[in-house]
């Protein structure tokens, strides 16, 4: 930890779902003074993300599910997302291939780790790393979908970059890792 934070109390709020817990703490400001502050945060683990894309025929893989806090948040139809999972006790590697596989029905050989990104910082410790990787028609292996018995009930997307996009334009795709990675295909210049 850095000597700049002093942890004085935690409390456990609900380790239901994931753990929320209640943080007192003492953070030195930059002018050298301290301050006593206050904050929840939601442990989740870390993530891992991919698209997959086909420079050739110009397309992407993605998926759309039903996301329960978007719903209650105003957002009634299923995100629009790249294939993404928690870690749990794997590697970001090895945990976004068995995702690819779980959730498009996709083998991927050779994902590229692009960056890694906290997704919001302010609340959430969640710290996701964020690969690209080429796939071919010949490496759908299954339909995809996800695991039913996690809640999975996953439709997987095959369309062009460009209409993609234009879904994040227009506000079909409202998913922030989804949008970071669209971008950074089209600024690399992949597809």
């Amino acid at each position: 930890m850095s000597e700049d934070v002093r942890i004085l109390e935690e409390t456990v709020l609900s380790h239901d779902w994931y753990l929320l817990k209640k943080t007192r703490f003492e953070h030195r400001r930059r002018d050298g003074s301290w301050q006593t502050l206050s904050r929840e945060t939601y442990d989740r683990g870390n993530g891992a993300v991919i698209l997959p894309y086909d420079p050739e025929r110009g397309t992407i893989l993605l998926t759309r599910q039903f996301r329960f806090p978007a719903f209650v948040n105003g957002h009634p139809e299923p995100l629009i997302e790249a294939c993404a999972g928690l870690l749990d006790d794997n590697d970001p590697t090895t945990a976004i291939l068995k995702e690819a596989e779980e959730e498009l029905g996709c083998r991927i050989d050779a994902p590229v780790h692009v960056f890694d990104a906290f997704m919001s910082p302010g609340s959430v410790t969640e710290k996701l790393s964020f690969f690209i990787a080429r796939y071919r028609p010949a490496d759908r292996t299954g339909e995809g979908g996800g695991v039913e018995g996690e809640g999975e009930d996953i439709e997987v997307l095959e369309m062009s970059l460009d209409e993609a996009l234009a879904m994040t334009a227009d506000g079909r795709i409202a998913d922030a890792k989804t949008i970071m990675l669209l971008q950074h295909l089209r600024l690399k210049g992949l597809v």
